[in-house]
C-alpha cells in the first residue's frame, strides 16, 4: 500500500491577521529563519526520503492555486486539488480522499494542515510510521495526539481508552471541544487526555466507508460530482460547512489514537510567536523596538524602517504590518476574528481584511 499523505492549505489564518491576509493567508508565511514557508516545510517534512512529490497532494482554496505553485513549483499539477469555495475541512478531505482512491483504491491516506510546526522530525517520522502501518492492517481512523504540555484552552482535547495489546495505540473514547481554563486543568491532572493535532491517517477504503455511512448526503453529491466534468464547481457551493471531527470522527465507533510528543505547535494564533521564538515572560520582538515599563508584550513589524515603541504595557500583542497596525491583549487574539469579520462586512474596509 502506498502512503499518500494530502495538506489542507486552504485556510484563512484569520488570527494571524493582520500579517496573514486574504490574499496570502498564514500557510505562505514565513515566521521563523529557515527562509521556508509554513507550507514549504510542511511538504519536506512529509516527502523525506521520497523520490520528488509524487505522492503528495494539496487541497487548496481557488484564490490561492497560484500560492501553492510558486511555494512548490515540482508539485504535479494534478496533485493540486482546488475547491471552488471554501467548505470546511470535511468536504476538503473528502475530495482528496475520493481523488487518491481513483488512483489507488488500496492506498493509505494521512491528512495533515499546511501550518503546524513540528521541532523534532525524526521523532515524527517514527510515530507517523507506526500510525501508517497501523492503519494498513486494521479498519480504523487513526489520529495523533499531542501529549499536553499545560492546560491549554486554545486545543481541542481526545480522551484515550484502552490500548490494543501493546501496540501503544489506544482506542478513542470521545473528542471534546476548546475547554475553559478549569476543565482544561482538570483534563490535564487525569493523565487520559490528548490535545487533538488535525492529523489522521487511514486506509481510503475506510475513510470513504465512513462518510458514505455517516454523512450519505454529502459522499453522493461528492461521489457524482467527481464524475462529471466540472462537476465540483457546480455542487461545491451547495455543500454545507462541516468540520471532519464533527462529521465523521464523534460519530465513528472505530477511531484510534496514538500519544506524541514530537514538539508540535498548531501556530493558531500570534500567542505562538512566543513560543516559537522561545520566549520565557519577557518581551519578544521581531523588528525594531523601544519599550519602557512594558513587560510580557509580543512586537512584530514587517517594515525594515518601522519602530514599535511600547510604555507601560503588559501581555499585549502589537503588530505594524503594512497599511494595517493591531493591538490587542494577549488573552484577546481569538477575538481577532471577529475584527476581520467586520472588515469584510464593510465595504470600505474590506481591503484590510
Amino acid at each position: 500500500m502506498t502512503f499518500y499523505p494530502v495538506i489542507l492549505a486552504g485556510g484563512s489564518g484569520e488570527r494571524f491577521w493582520p500579517l496573514s491576509r486574504k490574499s496570502k493567508p498564514k500557510q505562505f508565511l514565513t515566521l521563523e529563519s529557515s527562509g521556508r514557508s509554513l507550507l514549504q516545510t510542511t511538504a519536506e517534512r512529509l516527502t523525506a526520503g521520497q523520490d520528488g512529490l509524487e505522492h503528495l497532494m494539496i487541497v487548496t482554496a481557488n484564490e490561492h492555486r497560484g500560492h501553492v505553485l510558486e511555494h512548490l513549483p515540482d508539485l504535479p499539477l494534478e496533485n493540486l486539488l482546488v475547491e471552488p469555495v471554501p467548505r470546511d475541512t470535511a468536504a476538503a478531505i473528502l475530495y482528496g480522499a475520493l481523488t487518491v482512491h481513483r488512483d489507488d483504491p488500496d492506498a493509505v491516506m494521512g491528512v495533515f494542515p499546511a501550518d503546524h510546526r513540528i521541532d523534532d522530525a525524526d521523532g515524527f517520522h517514527q510515530v507517523l510510521g507506526r500510525a501508517v502501518e497501523y492503519a494498513r492492517t486494521h479498519d480504523v481512523l487513526v489520529t495523533l495526539g499531542m501529549t499536553p504540555g499545560y492546560a491549554a484552552t486554545g486545543y481541542g482535547y481526545i480522551e484515550q481508552g484502552q490500548e490494543d495489546g501493546q501496540t501503544g495505540v489506544y482506542r478513542v473514547q470521545r473528542f471534546t471541544e476548546k475547554p475553559d481554563a478549569d476543565l482544561a486543568r482538570q483534563f490535564l491532572s487525569t493523565g487520559r487526555y490528548l490535545w487533538n493535532s488535525g492529523m489522521f491517517i487511514w486506509r481510503v477504503e475506510t475513510i470513504l466507508r465512513a462518510f458514505e455511512t455517516l454523512v450519505p448526503e454529502l459522499y453522493q453529491q461528492m461521489l457524482e460530482a467527481s464524475r462529471v466534468r466540472g462537476g465540483l464547481r457546480q455542487v461545491y457551493p451547495t455543500l454545507p460547512k462541516i468540520s471532519v471531527d464533527y462529521a465523521i470522527l464523534e460519530q465513528a465507533k472505530n477511531v484510534a489514537v496514538i500519544p506524541a510528543s514530537f514538539g508540535w505547535d498548531d501556530l493558531g494564533d500570534w500567542n505562538a510567536l512566543e513560543r516559537l521564538l522561545k520566549g520565557d515572560g519577557g518581551n519578544v520582538a521581531v523588528g525594531r523596538h523601544v519599550s519602557l515599563d512594558t513587560g510580557g508584550a509580543i512586537m512584530y513589524t514587517t517594515g525594515g524602517e518601522d519602530l514599535i515603541a511600547t510604555i507601560g504595557l503588559e501581555d499585549v500583542v502589537v503588530v505594524r504590518a503594512g497599511d494595517v497596525t493591531l493591538v490587542v491583549r494577549k488573552d484577546r487574539t481569538q477575538d481577532i476574528k471577529k475584527v476581520v469579520a467586520q472588515l469584510k462586512a464593510n465595504p470600505d474596509l474590506a481591503r484590510f481584511a
